[in-house]
């Protein structure tokens, strides 16, 4: 654990391997541990520690585990990250953690299970620190970085600082590259330090499984917020299509893994609440085929869900700006247009309006909108004339999507002509 000092220094020698280092290569799994630590990816290295001191115990030719970290927290529960802690410090095999590659980050619970390993790794242009409260209890766990740990709590560091503090393994060109990292690992035998191409140590890397991956990518903050409001949307144009089709499959499919998602994620139950209620809202306005008063109602309930919709972890800013872009667009332009498109196929055919009265609703100069038959549609008005508010028109064309009207009397009246 990095509490003791002759752990956070050991290191293997440049040129040969110490007498007291087994002579077995041995074999280092190397595991993959990226975006936040959900219940899927402490599954899977709660599977994989047990493996491995399974294999150590059967042909002793575990040498380490390393756990290859660019993950910005932690979000499963207190006592899923205590047994989990409690896994890697009794560990009798070596647990060795690097943060790479460059950019990578080791953040929340993530930065505060460092502590609990035999080597750490930072590589240059990463970021360890800003762990938050411990969640871990004390007693069983000494602090996680000595006499940095209450720093670390509210900042992070880099590489050079993490060095300097004998968090990770120096100078910092041996931490950077995972290639090189390894080679400080004790008992580790590359061709630059054994001649004996027999005995070289073997590394395996290991991901998660393509279902549990599926799973641990729904729960990042971005994804389940666009399969969350992307499945609600879906759902709410299958309704308005008159039937159920590959939108409505597709739609209650990113719904659930959404919702999936949320679920897994620290989220605020109001914000879950607003942003059900602003599609909801949407919706009522679709039917009038003209967004007006519950479209704006909505767009306001689909920001305030957006922004407050997360407790404890963050959503990149050019997704949520993706989301509202797709709603405004998705009340305004989509569905309006879908619902006339669908509407107005031959089977019902819109030819009967030709010749109707109508009024307009709002001054159609040039295009405007008018009810016809309590419909609202929107308009162009014919050669020109304009139209005031209320006044009577009559529907003398259709123009894909828009009807051309005229006034019901002097139709076709160009104001222009003297």
């Amino acid at each position: 654990m990095l509490g003791s000092p002759a752990a956070v220094g050991a290191q293997a020698p440049d040129t040969e391997v110490a007498q007291d280092e087994p002579d077995s290569s041995g074999l280092v799994r190397i595991l993959t541990v990226s975006g936040l630590l959900d219940p899927v990816m402490a599954d899977f290295l709660l599977t994989e520690i047990s493996r491995a001191e399974d294999d150590q115990a059967n042909d002793g030719n575990i040498l380490a585990l390393v756990f290859a970290i660019d993950s910005r927290g932690a979000v499963i529960d207190d006592e899923a990250f205590v047994e989990l802690s409690e896994r890697i410090a009794t560990s009798p095999l070596q647990i060795v953690m690097w943060v790479g590659p460059s950019g990578a980050a080791a953040l929340g619970g993530s930065a505060e299970l460092l502590g609990l390993a035999d080597l750490v790794g930072v590589s240059a242009g990463s970021r360890i620190g800003e762990t938050g409260t411990s969640r871990l209890p004390e007693g069983p766990f000494d602090p996680a970085f000595g006499d940095a740990t209450e720093r670390l709590t509210t900042v992070s560091i880099n590489a050079e600082e993490a060095i300097e503090l004998g968090i990770s393994v120096g100078p910092i060109e041996r931490a950077s590259v995972l290639r090189d990292f390894v080679n400080e690992i004790p008992g580790y035998r590359s061709p630059a330090i054994s001649d004996d191409a027999t005995q070289l140590t073997q590394a395996q890397f290991l991901n998660l499984p393509i279902t549990a991956q599926l799973f641990h990518t729904v729960a990042s903050p971005e994804v389940a917020y666009l399969f969350f409001v992307g499945g609600l949307a879906l759902l709410v144009f299958e309704l308005f299509t008159a039937g159920v089709g590959i939108a409505g499959v597709i739609g209650a499919f990113l719904l659930a893994l959404g919702s999936y998602g949320l679920d897994v994620l620290p989220t605020r139950w109001w914000g879950i609440a607003l942003l059900l209620a602003s599609i909801l809202a949407m919706a009522v306005d679709v039917q009038t085929n003209v967004p007006r008063l519950y479209s704006a109602l909505g767009m306001v309930l689909f920001v305030l869900g957006t922004w407050f919709l997360y407790d404890g972890v963050s959503m990149s800013w050019i997704t949520g700006l993706f989301g509202i872009v797709g709603a405004v667009l998705y009340a305004y332009t989509g569905m309006p247009s879908m619902v006339r498109t669908r509407f107005s196929t031959p089977t019902i055919g819109r030819k009967w309006m030709i010749g109707q009265l109508g009024t307009a609703m709002t001054s159609v100069n040039p295009t405007g909108t008018v009810t016809i038959d309590d419909t609202p549609w929107r308009a162009v008005t014919n050669r020109a004339t304009p139209i005031d508010d209320g006044e009577a028109v009559r529907v003398v064309g259709i123009d894909r999507l828009m009807l051309l009207v005229e006034p019901e009397a002097g139709g076709a009246r160009d104001y222009r002509e003297r």
